[in-house]
């Protein structure tokens, strides 16, 4: 169809053109005629003009009607007074010769239908009248309308010769390029990459393109399957590894349990002992050996809050979520209320939304705050006022939790490692503690989806902060 419309639109202007052309020249044509018999007329009629001899005028006229184009003419005076005419049809309108413009010796003008033209008649180089001649534009317009039937006859075989040689053309080469695109789009949308595009029985650019394009789809379908292969045995890898990490943390959590559970018996009997040592033997002994025992019930109690602690985080690793709306704001003043019963001498000024609502297991939560604002009471022992401060606010489309205080702080580079069990920045005897209580944070927060960090400075205070990964409508155990 592209073919067949540029070959039109290019034989449409030359037809336009030619068409014009012939018109141009037939009027220019015409107009030379008619000057050159009116300059004969004009030529002829000097003697009857100055001799006023109307008669001899008109048989000058009368002379052109051998000339088919002219349907009248007339001889005038200076003053514009008719001298002579001649009409070659009795309905023919009466002359009206036009004025000549000044200096101008002849005038030639188109009309629809007609064509007048006005020339001066010079007798010893000076005006003494006027010729007019009018002529008909019928053999023009007929010529016109001969061409443009040839235009459109040729126009048309031009355009069936164009359709047929358009037809061999997709058959060739435009026919072979749509099948070539069809397959590019079918091989996008289904990721087929085993279709091939069908060989041409020809030799040229177009079979190399083809050749090529089934050649790259033959290394793409090789590297395909190659990297289906490879996915198909990762999964199975991840999966036999899942297996085993699961094996393993299972029997992890078992072995702690049970070492756990088991130590708690001797460490009762030991505790026992010293207790029953010191109450019926503690007179017997000095100072130095009761100082001893104390010492020695003073590690017992420390062995037993460490059990204590890893049975809870054994426990948060095992136990089911249930998720529901949890009011961490009334978890937070309920656990600052324990704090001051239990030290009410302390000045901390306590910050905290009276309700703030999140979503996830509330047994677990409330351990979570609980050893978050406990760290805060304990680091803030050292200053004779302290601020604690629980809230929440908007990160990056994240809500973001967080308990700030402004306590002994820590070491900003040693940040990634308060989470890991046991690991303490600071001494036993400058503030207790087993090194549990964050390590728990971050495994209940895990569970939950979401991620724990802390920021903070050497004695500028410490703010911990953890997300929640759960959603109220998907969130799953």
């Amino acid at each position: 169809m592209m073919n067949v419309l540029v070959s039109g639109v290019a034989l449409l202007l030359a037809c336009a053109g030619f068409l014009t052309y012939d018109q141009i020249t037939s009027r220019q044509s015409l107009v030379r005629t008619l000057s050159a018999q009116a300059q004969i007329i004009g030529s002829n009629s000097v003697s009857a003009i100055l001799f006023n001899d109307p008669q001899s005028a008109m048989q000058t006229l009368l002379a052109i009607k051998g000339s088919p184009d002219i349907v009248a003419a007339g001889i005038s005076t200076l003053d514009g007074r008719l001298f002579a005419q001649y009409v070659a049809h009795s309905g023919e309108e009466a002359l009206s010769v036009p004025a000549l413009p000044p200096g101008k010796v002849e005038l030639s003008r188109f009309g629809s239908t007609r064509v007048i033209l006005v020339r001066e008649i010079l007798s010893e180089g000076k005006p003494i009248g006027y010729v007019y001649l009018r002529a008909d534009l019928h053999e023009i317009d007929n010529r016109l309308k001969r061409y443009a039937l040839i235009a459109l006859l040729v126009l048309l075989l031009s355009l069936l010769a164009a359709m047929l040689i358009s037809s061999t053309f997709r058959k060739s080469v435009a026919q072979p390029i749509v099948q070539l695109a069809e397959t590019a789009r079918a091989v996008s949308r289904d990721k087929d990459y085993g279709v091939r595009v069908a060989p041409i029985g020809q030799q040229g650019e177009l079979t190399i393109l083809i050749n090529s394009f089934n050649e790259m789809l033959g290394q793409i379908q090789q590297r395909d399957n190659a990297l289906q292969q490879a996915h198909s045995e990762l999964e199975v890898r991840v999966a036999e590894r899942t297996n085993e990490l699961v094996s393993a943390n299972r029997e992890l959590e078992a072995f702690s349990y049970s070492v756990s559970h088991d130590l708690r018996g001797p460490l009762d009997t030991l505790n026992g002992f010293s207790y029953i040592l010191l109450k019926q033997y503690g007179t017997k002994l000095d100072d130095q050996g009761r100082e001893l025992i104390e010492q020695i019930r003073s590690s017992g109690r420390r062995m037993a809050d460490l059990i204590d602690d890893l049975l809870e985080l054994s426990r948060l690793t095992t136990s089911a979520i249930h998720f529901e709306k949890v009011d961490l704001g009334r978890i937070a003043h309920s656990i600052m209320e324990d704090l001051r019963r239990a030290e009410p001498d302390r000045k901390v000024e306590f910050i905290a939304p009276v309700k703030e609502e999140a979503f996830g297991d509330g047994r677990l939560l409330r351990i979570v705050m609980d050893n978050l604002l406990r760290n805060a009471w304990k680091y803030t022992s050292k200053h004779d006022r302290a601020r604690i401060e629980f809230g929440c606010q908007i990160k990056k489309e994240r809500t973001v939790y967080f308990v700030r205080d402004d306590g002994s702080g820590f070491d900003p580079r040693s940040s990634d490692r308060l989470f890991q069990p046991f690991h303490r920045l600071h001494s036993v005897t400058e503030f207790p503690g087993n090194g549990i209580g964050l390590a728990t944070v971050r495994r209940v927060i895990q569970r939950h989806g979401g991620d724990t960090w802390a920021e903070g400075a050497v004695e500028k205070g410490a703010a911990f902060y953890f997300t929640l990964g759960a959603q109220r409508d998907s969130a799953k155990p």
